[in-house]
């Protein structure tokens, strides 16, 4: 007899489906897939309480609520104003779109436009993670920098603030831009290398600080692309020869960041946003600058007394200045000395620093000093410093996989706990601003912008408290006397509420605002003419503002009205 034969196929044998990664090493798609739907479903746990948050005074008002040009929702145009405008001292017409595109279907609902924002915050997360797992295959360390950048504390105000949507559109376009740069890399189709740049300079039409991806990418080159150190020669020419072909590879991408910078600038200058040296000295701005970069590395360690503003100081201790620049020096220098056996030291180092300098305060725009806001993307750089770096400082300890996973769990879970904490400040303006009052000292802004939320809640005798309050840090600000000068007059206090109005108009004559209020006050008090006359000074300033056409047009018909009443009673 034959011997019967058994035929043996794959099926008998089942492997798991499995992905390669940028140098060909294969990881378990189904482990990558389960990590991105626990990932997802984290993010929107915590994330969700958002949809219930109210619209801010802060800024909202200027990207949604009180922009005629948004609430018209998607037209032709709005989508024409979207690529012309310099609203809100910017160029992102992305950005405007977006807002545009929440109003068309969710109307003025705030929830939608929050929810939004958790959307898209969510997608950049996974984006990260497929990205880190593309380029080095170390799931745990990937899924590590993927939840610290989903669930960190200090990206609560990019996500929750319905006006930092350029954020989290921004960062969206940076890691698309990095996934196509990293499958180009690889693949070497041209068509990979144009819709990276297409990602990038829609990036750069959602947030100008998206300048400094060209030196990011020139930063993944070393590592963990490998693309210098695979071609290095004994030669030390030919390595460099190689540094300036990868240069200039990514010479449209700093022409890009080289036109979007020019345009930023034009728009800050024309939105009188930009502060002169007269007003913040270079020299108190380099300190700044340094003592920034050190609190921001401070902040992403240990989160706590996080603000939506810090106030910028008339001063900074020269141990403070000197401490922090030493601090940088030290690590700057320890990052490039082991680069060559830890490369991800130096590439995590100067992601941070070098994605921080458009925001670090060197070009003043603003009252801040630092802003949670601004290290969204730059936190990558040190979350891939700890990712990578504590695994390898713990080789050789027992128990050493054990250990890593429960400090990574404990760290998550304590980001997670305050993240959900610090979501409930920014419910509303009033909860936001008292917890930032109580974190932070000298805070006018926050004291007027507190001010302006109790008064429009209807408690005038609160709103007042705060107005003088920030009288007290910043008396010559002319929108404080403004606002409290209201609010007297609103409460029946009108002859010191005048007093305020004129001292506003005083500080700073052309205030439109100033004058269409103090017109009010005088026609309450009964007095036409002085009435008439500011709010003729307000349609003159502003031949566009219709509250002070209107209530032009009401003061002349009521001192029509009294002439003809008058004119009766003489008659008779």
């Amino acid at each position: 007899m034959e011997p019967e034969l058994i035929h043996k196929t794959k099926y008998l044998d089942p492997q798991p489906a499995v992905t390669r990664n940028h140098f060909g090493q294969t990881i378990n798609s189904n482990v990558i897939f389960l990590i991105c739907i626990l990932l997802i479903a984290i993010v929107l746990t915590v994330y969700m309480q958002a949809g219930n948050h109210q619209f801010l005074n802060y800024d909202d008002d200027v990207y949604v609520t009180s922009n005629p040009n948004v609430a018209g929702g998607i037209t032709r145009n709005n989508i024409l104003w979207a690529f012309t405008s310099f609203d809100a001292a910017n160029w992102h017409p992305i950005t405007w779109l977006s807002h545009m595109a929440d109003v068309q279907f969710y109307g003025m609902n705030p929830r939608g436009h929050h929810l939004t924002n958790v959307a898209v915050h969510t997608v950049s997360s996974l984006f990260l993670l497929l990205l880190l797992l593309r380029l080095t295959g170390a799931v745990w360390q990937s899924s590590f920098v993927a939840a610290l950048f989903a669930l960190h504390p200090l990206h609560v105000e990019s996500v929750a603030w319905v006006a930092e949507r350029k954020d989290v559109l921004s960062a969206f376009f940076w890691l698309l831009t990095l996934l196509f740069y990293a499958k180009f890399t690889t693949k070497r189709k041209y068509s990979l290398y144009f819709l990276s740049l297409f990602s990038f300079v829609l990036g750069l039409m959602s947030k100008p600080m998206l300048v400094t991806l060209p030196l990011v990418m020139l930063l993944m080159d070393f590592w963990p692309l490998e693309r210098v150190r695979q071609s290095e020669q004994k030669i030390r020419r030919h390595r460099f020869d190689r540094i300036i072909s990868l240069a200039k590879e990514k010479i449209p991408f700093f022409a890009c960041s080289l036109f979007s910078a020019a345009v930023t600038i034009y728009a800050q200058q024309k939105g009188e946003a930009i502060q002169g040296l007269e007003v913040i000295s270079f020299k108190l701005r380099i300190e700044n600058a340094l003592s920034a970069y050190v609190k921001y590395v401070g902040k992403t360690i240990w989160p706590h007394d996080l603000a939506v503003l810090y106030p910028f100081p008339l001063s900074f201790p020269l141990w403070q200045v000197i401490s922090s620049l030493l601090v940088l020096l030290f690590l700057s220098v320890t990052a490039i000395r082991v680069g060559r056996l830890r490369p991800y030291l130096p590439v995590g180092w100067f992601w941070f620093l070098v994605t921080l300098v458009p925001v670090i305060g060197l070009i003043k725009v603003g009252v801040q000093s630092m802003a949670d806001r601004y290290s969204y993307i730059p936190s990558i750089g040190l979350f891939i410093m700890a990712a990578w770096g504590v695994p390898d400082l713990t080789k050789g300890l027992r128990h050493r996989k054990g250990i890593l996973a429960l400090l990574a769990c404990a760290v998550i879970i304590a980001s997670t706990v305050l993240t959900w904490q610090q979501l409930r400040y920014w419910r509303d303006n009033i909860s936001l601003y008292r917890h930032t009052l109580q974190v932070t000292t000298g805070n006018s802004w926050i004291n007027y912008n507190l001010g302006l939320a109790l008064a429009s809640a209807g408690d005038l005798d609160a709103a007042i408290q705060e107005y003088q309050k920030a009288l007290l840090i910043s008396p010559n600000n002319s929108n404080i006397h403004n606002n409290l000068g209201m609010a007297l007059v609103r409460k029946g206090d009108t002859d010191e509420g005048i007093r305020e109005l004129r001292e506003a108009l005083l500080l700073t004559p052309d205030n439109v605002e100033a004058h269409n209020n103090l017109g009010s006050a005088f026609a309450i008090k009964g007095d036409m003419d002085a009435a008439i006359q500011e709010f003729r000074e307000a349609v003159v300033l502003n031949p566009n503002n219709t509250g002070a056409h209107y209530n032009l047009g009401k003061a002349l018909a009521q001192k029509r009205s009294r002439r003809q009443v008058d004119s009766i009673k003489q008659n008779r």
